[in-house]
């Protein structure tokens, strides 16, 4: 069965959205408890301070990601995890200015398109709101546009999900959108939850359903 993928977004509204999850993670965040900010996230290993961190690190220049490589000693999860941790180890308040002092940039990391932006934020603000029990919906075509950025990534960024091989054997359909993936069993559900089990998130998993879902791997 063929993929049925919505047309894309065109950029500015990429950015819109962007600036418009920006601005409301930040409100988010400025609500947060001492003990929230320092709560497990939905990432393995890192908290929610760590993850706001990562955040405000996406207008990192091409110097500054050649450094953190080298101290990385050339590994790029190392690097990625190192440069949150060094940058969240500053002041609350500090993540949260900053994360606001992006909103009408169009600047992004080298290397990736003007959708990981939107992508990431989508992600992250799901991998920080749903372990404190906070609700957060997606906007449904951003979820979607980013979705089928994950889905048809190539390589070499696809190893950063391994979407079409982790879920390989069923197919995706989203409930509130046309939007639909993959051959096989079926999984079905909103767009955002079925956007973070292509990231390889199981967060969401119970909003899922159809026979697909008991084939799903649960990563350890």
């Amino acid at each position: 069965m063929a993929d049925s993928l919505p047309p894309p977004l065109d950029v500015d509204t990429v950015w819109s959205v962007v600036d418009a999850e920006r601005l409301g993670l930040a409100e988010l965040l400025g609500g947060l408890s001492e003990e929230q900010w320092d709560c497990p996230s939905l990432c393995a290993g890192w908290r929610v301070r760590d993850v706001a961190a990562h955040l405000t690190l996406a207008h990192t220049g091409v110097v500054a990601a050649a450094v953190g490589m080298a101290r990385a000693r050339g590994s790029f999860d190392r690097m990625v995890r190192d440069t949150a941790r060094r940058r969240a180890a500053g002041p609350a308040v500090r993540l949260i200015a900053e994360l606001r002092a992006m909103v009408g940039s169009r600047r992004h990391a080298p290397g990736v398109s003007h959708l990981e932006p939107m992508l990431d934020v989508l992600v992250h603000g799901q991998d920080i709101a749903i372990p404190l029990g906070i609700p957060r919906p997606m906007p449904v075509d951003a979820a979607a546009a980013a979705a089928t950025r994950v889905w048809t990534m190539g390589w070499p960024m696809s190893r950063a999900f391994r979407a079409r091989s982790r879920l390989r054997g069923l197919r995706l359909v989203a409930t509130d959108v046309d939007w639909s993936v993959g051959e096989g069993h079926r999984v079905e559900g909103p767009v955002e939850a079925l956007l973070l089990l292509l990231t390889g998130r199981t967060a969401a998993l119970d909003r899922l359903s159809g026979p697909g879902v008991a084939r799903v791997p649960v990563r350890a």
